[in-house]
């Protein structure tokens, strides 16, 4: 199994993210820059969840990602990894995720509000048809 290192800042960020909307799936990007052939990760980019239904679906809001792709540019960076959460659901992909997944190269990162007292957090490899897990190590 693939294991990728994510910094436990960045993680941090992005369950706070998730905490401060646990009713409805919140978004975002992870950018890396290349160092010494490893990918350094870098910034979290929250984005906007723009669906009509926020509560089961999410949808990026188009100026934020774009803003969020020169961000990454300007600062020599590429994307990593995409995240969002379930609020009531597992942290592994729907039917609608596996659709949704336009960057095969990027971690897909999922978290988990269902589970009481604890956020799951999950990655994945995302293609049309299939999901393959990814272990996650933070520190």
């Amino acid at each position: 199994m693939e294991s990728v290192h994510i910094p436990r800042k960045l993680i941090n960020q992005i369950l706070e993210q998730a905490q401060q909307s646990p009713d409805k799936e919140i978004c975002g990007l992870l950018s890396s820059r290349n160092s010494n052939s490893r990918n350094q990760l870098t910034n979290c980019y929250p984005v906007k969840n723009a669906s009509t239904e926020p509560d089961h679906r999410y949808l990026m809001d188009p100026r934020q990602q774009v803003d969020a792709f020169r961000n990454m540019r300007e600062r020599g960076e590429e994307l990593y990894a995409i995240y969002h959460s379930h609020p009531e659901s597992s942290a592994s992909p729907s039917a609608e995720d596996l659709r949704q997944a336009s960057y095969p190269e990027a971690l897909h990162i999922i978290i988990s509000m269902s589970t009481r007292g604890t956020l799951q957090l999950r990655g994945f490899r995302l293609k049309a048809d299939s999901a393959t897990a990814v272990d996650i190590a933070i520190g």
